[in-house]
């Protein structure tokens, strides 16, 4: 049974979330603070997703989202919030987060959410991918998921794996918003178009030279983006 990590200090909307996650397949591992969380990880390292709220009493949901991703682990995480402003959904995902969803949320709209993310991080790989692609300075491993550049390891998360993988594969082609939102997403995907670019900004701090001036992920304007190659 696939993992999923609640934390939530609110005990009603906890206990919500978590019978809706078993009614739809789920294993729910629940935390109410952040250390709590963190040690849960520690202690599940099958964990697959992780939802995350915002507001915490000992450290906030953006702190528990940049220690995970410091460890090194992939899983997909979500921030659950209560807020609707704009940098609080570009700060979950800077962070590290692979989505979010705003409170009040349907059970049906979190429970797709973290299906297309269970996809994504348990992915299996086409007979037809080569081992590697090679596009210097870059070389991406297919089988590892995971992308070096100048021989030096680029940690990123499954989405930013699942983007760079797409730019690869279309190097020299410009992939609009939509495409790409599609392709790494999903069709079924609820969340706002927005996404793309802020997962495009997080990836160009990893891998660009200059992320202010970018040479491998070039915007096309009003359209979207390219591989430059």
């Amino acid at each position: 049974m696939r993992k999923v990590l609640v934390l939530e200090d609110e005990a009603n909307i906890r206990s919500f979330v978590v019978i809706n996650l078993q009614r739809a397949g789920y294993e729910a591992i629940e935390a109410a603070s952040g250390e709590e969380a963190l040690e849960q990880l520690r202690c599940n390292p099958d964990i697959q997703v992780a939802l995350l709220d915002i507001m915490l009493p000992d450290m906030d949901g953006f702190e528990v989202c940049r220690r995970i991703r410091a460890s090194g682990s992939k899983i997909g995480i979500i921030m659950l919030t209560a807020r609707t402003q704009e940098m609080d959904k570009v700060t979950g995902l800077m962070t590290g987060a692979d989505d979010y969803v705003t409170k009040p949320f349907s059970p049906a709209e979190l429970t797709a959410r973290i299906d297309a993310l269970c996809r994504r991080t348990g992915a299996s790989i086409p007979a037809e991918d080569p081992a590697e692609i090679r596009q210097p300075p870059f070389m991406l491993n297919t089988r590892n998921r995971t992308l070096e550049k100048n021989g030096v390891r680029v940690k990123l998360t499954q989405v930013e794996y699942a983007i760079i993988k797409l730019f690869m594969d279309n190097a020299g082609k410009a992939l609009s918003r939509e495409e790409i939102l599609d392709a790494v997403w999903g069709r079924d995907y609820f969340g706002e178009l927005k996404i793309v670019d802020v997962n495009i900004r997080r990836l160009r701090v990893k891998i660009e030279d200059d992320a202010q001036n970018p040479t491998y992920i070039t915007t096309v304007w009003g359209y979207g983006y390219k591989w430059g190659f």
